[in-house]
């Protein structure tokens, strides 16, 4: 593949970024991962607590979590596949952080994600609704068993 592609990445707890790393094998793309400046505890992810740090940045759509240093490398990028898991049926809030820092206006960006149970589809057009600035192609909703093939698939329309 003659295009350089970045594979930017939240995992929480450790699924997505197994993903994240198979596909960016597979695409020979650079990897970035998406750290927040506080790391998140198993009590912030509790989603029964209405309380919880994930329950209420997942409340306010404007809540944007603080993300350690991006690599300068990663903005140059026209092609991104953002990787999250599904929180609340979309991205986590912090994914909107890295793509706020990173600008989106003309990029090309392939949403993945992991999920216990819902699918990709209200991700991509919330983050669509955010981002409309960028070329959005269609997304998946990833397992271990799915990356390669994917990667293959999307390697010949990049």
């Amino acid at each position: 593949m003659d295009k350089k592609i970045l594979v930017a990445y939240f995992s929480a707890s450790g699924v997505t970024e197994g993903i994240a790393k198979r596909l960016s094998e597979a695409l020979d793309a650079e990897m970035v991962k998406i750290t927040p400046q506080a790391p998140y505890t198993s009590k912030d992810l509790d989603w029964m607590d209405k309380k919880s740090r994930s329950s209420v940045e997942m409340a306010d759509e404007k809540t944007r979590p603080g993300i350690k240093a991006i690599p300068d490398s990663a903005y140059a990028y026209d092609t991104i596949f953002i990787g999250f898991p599904i929180w609340w049926y979309v991205e986590p809030r912090i994914v909107d952080t890295f793509l706020d820092k990173i600008g989106t206006k003309g990029k090309k960006i392939v949403p993945f994600a992991t999920s216990g149970g819902s699918g990709i589809e209200k991700a991509q057009r919330h983050l669509e609704s955010l981002y409309p600035e960028a070329n959005w192609i269609e997304g998946k909703l990833l397992g271990s068993g799915t990356v390669t093939s994917w990667a293959d698939e999307m390697s010949k329309k990049m």
